[in-house]
């Protein structure tokens, strides 16, 4: 089969696109035909080996993909022809992927492979990040970093379907209509954005904020909160892992919250299904609808993965692999 591998640890530019086995299926894995791939952040942080989980090269990254069960075990819930989503983890960027069965989410036929694939890392990760760790109530002001990302789009539009008002924060102009679209009410500019917050709020700040960047914004959003504001702590696609000085929380009563998806579910797997089971009325209503900036085929998966890392993407970033 056809699958994309990264061969050495330098970069989007260092994959290939190779002819390799099949893979086998375990006990309790669903083998999966891929029809659609996403492209995450996460993809590129791999391909130079800077990611928390090393693989051993060479191997294919994609950790969410879309299309057809070609074997399952029984009992699972799905069968052969079963058009599903799922979290891989690795070895989406192929024609035939393995995902755990915990992890491998039926889609009705009323949502299309697309969206499909665009939903495992970011919308579950956000949809963590906001109902369990930010206890997000309906009516609260959510403010999102690099909000024209594919993390940044997520959290926009869930939280805006969550009954937020959501200020949505990008690094140019030409990004803010990604924003608009995800339900944003107001965008702003990165640079001077704690002014405009201050402004939007008439002071009084905002409840949550969403930080999938980090880098020297850090203080700044942290000045934006409202008293028992709450900053949650997604990534840090800015490069700069930033540090807190905690007499700043003491003042205002403020919680630094870490959102590390992957390290809850993995100790708790029943948790993606409830997760699936609170997302997929909305997705399927039409309320949570994936912003798609861009579609590659699968040989071009190199420059997929270069457009997320030269921050030229706009919302999902998607492989055809068939």
């Amino acid at each position: 089969m056809r699958a994309v591998q990264v061969v050495r640890l330098e970069g989007p530019s260092a994959v290939e696109l190779v002819d390799i086995e099949e893979p086998k299926r375990g006990n309790d894995q669903v083998l999966i035909e891929v029809g659609v791939a996403g492209v995450t952040f996460p993809d590129v942080l791999l391909t130079r080996g800077d990611y928390q989980i090393k693989p051993d090269l060479p191997f294919a990254p994609g950790s969410e993909v879309a299309g057809i069960v070609r074997s399952a075990p029984s009992g699972v819930g799905v069968h052969p022809g079963a058009r599903v989503a799922a979290f891989t983890g690795f070895g989406g960027f192929a024609e035939l992927a393995v995902a755990d069965r915990p992890a491998v989410f039926p889609l009705p036929d009323s949502v299309s492979l697309a969206t499909g694939a665009s939903l495992p890392m970011n919308y579950f990760t956000v949809h963590f990040a906001l109902t369990r760790r930010g206890g997000l109530r309906s009516g609260e002001t959510v403010l999102v970093h690099g909000a024209a990302g594919g993390v940044g789009a997520a959290a926009t539009q869930l939280a805006s379907v969550l009954g937020a008002r959501v200020i949505a924060v990008v690094s140019s102009e030409a990004k803010a209509a990604v924003a608009r679209t995800a339900g944003a009410a107001d965008v702003i500019l990165a640079e001077g954005f704690l002014d405009a917050v201050k402004d939007l709020t008439g002071g009084r700040g905002v409840d949550i904020v969403v930080d999938p960047v980090g880098g020297d914004r850090f203080t700044d959003s942290l000045r934006s909160l409202a008293p028992e504001g709450r900053m949650l702590v997604v990534g840090f696609a800015g490069g700069q892992i930033p540090t807190v000085k905690v007499n700043r929380l003491l003042l205002n009563n403020l919680d630094v919250v870490g959102v590390g998806w992957g390290a809850f579910w993995l100790r708790r797997v029943g948790y993606l299904q409830e997760q699936w089971a609170d997302l997929l009325p909305l997705v399927d209503s039409g309320q949570l609808a994936p912003v798609v900036s861009s579609r590659y085929p699968l040989e071009q998966a190199a420059a997929a993965m270069a457009e997320l890392d030269e921050r030229r993407a706009v919302g999902q970033v998607l492989l055809t692999v068939k």
